[in-house]
Parts: structure tokens; C-alpha cells; sequence
């Protein structure tokens, strides 16, 4: 399945895709920077998703790769604007733990510079993932025009 690029804005690209002939579409950022605690521990590239998917009626859902496996069990965290957001972990990804709140991170993440992504893999290590929010929202324009 070879998505579609729909635009690039600023760090986030907006991008297309029929797995299964469902449309889905999606904003996808890297991390503008990150680090580890004990430093440089190896992992596989991290990216931010934020999906929408028509056929199963989601709207906006935030997800991170963290490019390592989690602590069983760990919590992962969203911090942005002064918020926290907890996400629960599985294998190397992380979505929001409280889908009420999605909405609300979805509008601050908008609006914000930048938020900061934490985690914690099998053996200890933790992650700290600052990602750019420069272009989101032209970027989840083009996705909810094109996933109405």
C-alpha cells in the first residue's frame, strides 16, 4: 500500500490511502529532535500520525511509533501547551488513553509550536521526543477535505 502524498506543510505531511479499497488519510511528522536517558540508546525512526478513517468513523486519532518496544504495561505521555495527555502503549506505539480528551489535544496541538512525547521501552530507556506542530493545521485541513 504506497500512500499518497497530498501535501507537505512545514514538519507534517498530509497523505492518502485505500488499504483494503477504505480510504484513509493521515498527518505524519518526525521528531524535530530527540533524546534518551542513559543517552544515545539505539531505536528505529519515531514518527507522530494523527488518522482519519471514514469507513470506521475516526476522526483526528493521535498516534505515535516510538521505534522501540514498550515497557509492558508503561504509559506513555503527550505534553503540549501546559497539558498532559497519557496514552497507553502497545508493542512500539502509543494512542491517547481517554478518547474524550482527543478532541481537545487535537485543537491545542493546532494551535501550538511544538509538544513533547515521552516514553519508555522494555529495558528502561526513556524516550524524549519534541516534534514541530508547524503546519499541522494546514495539513489537517487537506486531510478532512479529503477523508470528508
Amino acid at each position: 500500500m504506497q500512500p499518497t502524498l497530498l501535501g507537505q506543510y512545514g514538519e507534517w505531511g498530509a497523505y492518502t490511502a485505500s488499504p483494503g479499497g477504505k480510504k484513509i488519510c493521515f498527518a505524519l511528522a518526525k521528531p524535530a529532535n530527540s533524546s534518551t536517558s542513559p543517552p544515545n540508546r539505539p531505536r528505529d525512526p519515531a514518527w507522530m500520525f494523527i488518522s482519519t478513517r471514514p469507513a470506521e468513523k475516526v476522526k483526528e486519532e493521535v498516534s505515535v511509533i516510538f521505534g522501540y518496544g514498550h515497557k509492558p504495561n508503561s504509559d506513555a505521555n503527550i505534553e503540549v501547551a501546559g497539558g498532559s495527555y497519557a496514552m497507553y502503549t502497545q508493542a512500539d506505539g502509543a494512542w491517547v488513553k481517554n478518547a474524550a480528551e482527543e478532541p481537545k489535544l487535537v485543537e491545542t496541538m493546532r494551535k501550538g509550536q511544538d509538544l513533547t512525547v515521552k516514553g519508555t521501552s522494555a529495558k528502561g530507556t526513556v524516550s524524549t521526543d519534541v516534534y514541530s506542530l508547524k503546519g499541522l493545521s494546514l495539513a489537517l485541513d487537506k486531510i478532512g477535505q479529503e477523508c470528508r
